[in-house]
């Protein structure tokens, strides 16, 4: 059902767009944020974060939160200090809906829904990260928008000095801590509802260095994948596509509850595109990827599963969908053998390393790649002591929610929790080292919380020496509603771009 989007029209009474989830819609700066407790000096640098907040009411009034216009945040640290700064990315689509002073964009990825033809349909509200000087806004369904790291200016439509092959390109990238090389991929790579998938890597000069087309056996949504040394691994989600659909007006993605999870895996340098092997798991929803490594010849995957539909507004062709009060992922590990040699062979049952509902998860990026000792993430901790009471009515709709920051010591199976307060839920946090020469692990959480007591928000630091209480809270005079996901930049890495 479209929506009204005439002068003095409201956004619709749904979940999505209520109590905290209700758009923020404003741009600006605040220097100083008031901080209670200690920041400590080694935390120097930019947490960068984006969130789907649209600037007018939708076309459609059932309109996902994930449809939104792509707002960035970014949250300076230094000396202790705080300085937040808030912009929209100028895509195509924010500025000619300015124009207008109305929705123009219709459903999730349909352009057959729009009210006019875009060159590039993009929302650039997925993830930001830092590569070559600039701080690229992803949507997966397109090329990525720079912008000025410094001031948030959008600078433009990023297809890698004209080297960008596909026609979309991943909200996931990777980026060898090692090597600063960027590992990349996009599928749908020819256009809606195309089968291609096409692999990239990306010298830190910004060369295309390698440049891979394969064929997916479905045509299905690859939100996340893994890199280890040698190898690059593709889990699909049961989130198919049919263009048929979608030109009667229906969504880009429907559930198949009879889907298997297909797993590509390709060699990361030299291949060809036959040279990938698609192995199959039964039905489920593959998440965010914590990390790869190889290990006696294996590929070890460990990746947030869940046995139900994570995107509930997507279901399944008969309307089935979970209640999102059902909805839990967990940790687990799969051993993959890159040198199988049956066709499409099953992968063994993956390994459940904690059985605690928990997402959005975060390694010590130093550690990428390789083997990995300790992981974190949001947690859903249900006897943590939550005031469902004042949090419900104002929560509004979105992911499940966690209440909770979690950290796994793979090694010693030591499990440690967060908890923020009753009144708050966190968001994706981003973990950042005390030094250079720390060890695995030994740094600082940085995540953003909602406080559903005060309808603001807050950046809560949290010593991975004593994750009992935070290290400092940081006071937002405003409210961020959920975003998706970010990434801590280091002021070195920055150095001569910032003054």
């Amino acid at each position: 059902m479209a929506t009204d989007t005439s002068p003095g029209q409201t956004f619709p009474k749904r979940e999505q767009f209520h109590g905290f989830m209700k758009p923020c819609r404003f741009e600006g700066e605040v220097r100083d944020l008031e901080v209670e407790g200690t920041i400590p000096d080694c935390i120097d640098g930019t947490f960068f974060r984006v969130m789907p907040d649209p600037q007018f009411v939708p076309f459609f009034d059932a309109d996902p939160w994930f449809n939104g216009d792509g707002s960035v945040s970014a949250f300076r640290i230094q000396n202790g200090h705080v300085n937040f700064k808030q912009r929209y990315v100028q895509t195509e689509k924010f500025v000619r809906e300015r124009e207008a002073k109305r929705s123009l964009f219709g459903k999730y990825r349909n352009k057959y829904t729009d009210a006019v033809t875009f060159k590039v349909r993009s929302t650039a509200n997925t993830n930001v990260f830092y590569f070559k000087g600039k701080l690229l806004a992803c949507k997966e369904d397109s090329p990525p928008y720079a912008l000025d790291p410094t001031t948030l200016e959008t600078i433009g439509l990023y297809d890698f000095d004209g080297q960008l092959p596909s026609m979309t390109f991943t909200a996931h990238p990777k980026i060898g801590p090692v090597s600063r090389e960027l590992v990349g991929f996009g599928y749908e790579a020819k256009g809606d509802g195309t089968p291609d998938v096409c692999y990239y890597s990306v010298s830190p000069d910004g060369k295309f260095t390698e440049t891979v087309w394969l064929v997916a056996p479905v045509v299905a949504m690859i939100h996340d994948f893994a890199v280890t040394e040698n190898w690059v691994v593709f889990p699909m989600i049961p989130q198919t596509c049919d263009i048929e659909r979608m030109k009667q007006g229906g969504e880009h993605w429907q559930w198949d509850p009879n889907l298997s999870v297909y797993v590509g895996v390709l060699p990361r340098r030299g291949a060809k595109g036959s040279d990938v092997k698609w192995f199959r798991s039964p039905n489920a929803f593959p998440g965010h990827v914590y990390n790869a490594y190889e290990e006696d010849g294996k590929i070890l995957l460990d990746i947030s599963v869940s046995d139900k539909n994570v995107f509930f507004w997507w279901p399944d062709a008969q309307g089935n969908a979970p209640d999102p009060r059902e909805i839990a992922a967990f940790l687990f590990r799969f051993t993959i053998d890159p040198n199988a040699t049956t066709a499409d062979p099953d992968l063994p049952p993956a390994e459940l390393l904690l059985p605690e509902n928990g997402e959005f998860p975060r390694i010590d990026d130093r550690w990428a790649m390789k083997k990995h000792r300790h992981a974190f993430f949001d947690l859903m901790d249900m006897s943590a002591g939550t005031d469902w009471a004042t949090v419900m009515p104002v929560a509004g709709g979105g992911f499940p929610p966690y209440n909770s920051l979690g950290h796994l010591d793979l090694q010693t199976k030591r499990f440690q929790k967060y908890f923020p307060g009753p009144t708050h839920f966190t968001q994706e946090p981003v973990f950042v080292p005390r030094g250079e020469t720390a060890e695995e692990g030994d740094g600082y959480l940085i995540a953003l919380v909602n406080n559903y007591a005060t309808m603001a928000s807050e950046l809560h630091v949290v010593d991975t020496r004593d994750f009992s209480k935070p290290q400092a809270v940081v006071y937002l005079p405003v409210r961020l509603r959920a975003g998706l996901h970010g990434n801590w930049v280091d002021a070195k890495e920055m150095a001569g771009i910032e003054k």
